[in-house]
């Protein structure tokens, strides 16, 4: 068991601390620039104590580094400029009055002999027993052979009793043998089925028209493996930071890359605790190195190479060009009452976002899919039920008076505002 006090000796140098504390203020203070085994901003942090002294760098001289490495380079500290000039000038925080000495020792004390993360085990998906699979296989064979075998004795059978009797002459001579002697014979019962089979047939026609375009569950494969459960999830990133022009655009727009690298310029491996069945931490680690690959990023010397490739990405939602679809429109003006609206009718699915409305709970979703026909009608059902938020002061100026217009046209009934009393259901607003 890792003790929480670590007091080890380095080059004579005397290093306690908290190992538990210091693993928590070094994840709150330092890992936007620093990683234990690796570089990223700065240097990788691992045994730097170790690493210093054996240069000949005491401890007390890290803490100050720490503390206020601005100071100690402008008192002319030959090592801290070197140190600022080999990581091309960039500025690192000033820790003093945010970190006490013991607070620093505590980061040293994990830096140098960190715990070993134990390994979050995948989920176990449950097999089914090959045995008994191949168990049911053989008695499935089984009992088609015994079909088979039943089925040719009862043909033996019939074709031995009709060479031997005359009845069955008969009876054969009097047997329907095609279709226009059984609608010759029965064809009342004829005209009904042929109608049926009509009717049926025109409706298939129909049914397969009206779902032209609507594809509600597409979820294809992308070229970067991107799980929104993770990110909108289990790390609780708001949608609009990534999906900005949802909020002040038309298009919702699919994020560039160089959005993700404002996270994973750091982060390049996957440590979190979820993982989807199926995947691993490699898997997912595997994914965020393609965005290196694309973007054109060294990760070794954290730098851009200047080679990037196109991300070709499989869209999803995609309105046709004869529609007009602001989503500005409903993720600001309408988010109170469509949120409101969308709880109203499904009590036991209640949403927190305006995205969701449309989306999906999209924020439980390893793979992104269509979570509605969005067709005209469903676009319509909204408009009727949907009230105008009132509350807004643009609104509450501009239609004061649509009260008392509706309950003229609608009668007292009709006191609530819905959007298509307001137009929302004249072609005009959605096809110009």
């Amino acid at each position: 068991m890792l003790a929480l006090l670590t007091s080890i000796s380095v080059f004579g140098q005397e290093l306690s601390g908290d190992v538990k504390n210091g693993e928590k203020l070094f994840k709150d203070n330092c890992t936007a620039c620093h990683a234990l085994d690796r570089k990223l901003t700065g240097p990788a942090l691992k045994g730097i104590v170790t690493s210093l002294a054996a240069e000949g760098v005491d401890k007390e001289w890290i803490h100050k580094w720490i503390m206020n490495n601005e100071a100690l380079r402008k008192s002319g500290d030959k090592r801290a400029n070197e140190i600022f000039e080999e990581y091309s000038r960039t500025l690192m925080d000033v820790f003093e009055g945010r970190l006490s000495d013991q607070d620093i020792e505590d980061i040293l004390a994990y830096a140098e002999n960190p715990p070993v993360p134990e390994e979050e085990a995948a989920p176990v998906v449950a097999q089914k027993d090959d045995s008994e699979n191949l168990s049911y296989i053989l008695l499935a064979f089984a009992s088609i052979g015994i079909i088979l075998i039943l089925t040719l004795l009862k043909i033996n059978q019939l074709v031995r009793l009709k060479t031997s009797s005359a009845e069955l002459t008969e009876l054969e001579a009097a047997r329907i043998k095609t279709l226009s002697q059984f609608y010759n014979r029965y064809q009342g019962l004829s005209c009904s089925i042929i109608s049926i089979i009509l009717v049926l047939s025109l409706y298939g026609v129909w049914a397969w028209l009206m779902g032209l375009g609507v594809d509600k569950g597409y979820a294809p494969d992308q070229p970067i493996y991107f799980s929104h459960k993770i990110h909108a999830g289990e790390n609780n990133i708001d949608c609009q930071l990534c999906h900005s022009g949802a909020k002040y655009g038309k298009v919702s727009e699919i994020p560039s890359l160089s959005v993700c690298m404002n996270c994973h310029r750091n982060i390049s491996e996957y440590t979190g605790k979820y993982i989807e069945p199926g995947k691993s931490k490699e898997f997912y680690t595997a994914e965020i190195k393609k965005i290196y690959d694309y973007i054109g990023w060294d990760e070794e010397n954290q730098a851009y190479t200047g080679i990037q490739k196109s991300v070709k990405w499989e869209r999803i939602h995609n309105m046709p060009d004869f529609v007009y679809f602001n989503h500005s429109q409903h993720v600001v003006a309408g988010e109170k009452t469509i949120i409101a609206d969308y709880n109203r009718k499904n009590p036991n699915n209640q949403i927190d976002v305006v995205c969701k409305a449309c989306h999906g709970a999209i924020d439980t979703e390893d793979v992104v899919k269509m979570a509605n026909d969005f067709t005209m009608g469903w676009c319509i059902d909204c408009h009727r039920t949907t009230e105008v938020d009132m509350n807004n002061g643009y609104n509450a100026a501009y239609f004061n008076k649509l009260h008392e217009k509706l309950k003229k046209e609608y009668g007292e009934g009709k006191s609530k505002i819905t959007v298509d009393a307001i137009g929302g259901l004249e072609c005009g607003k959605c096809h110009y």
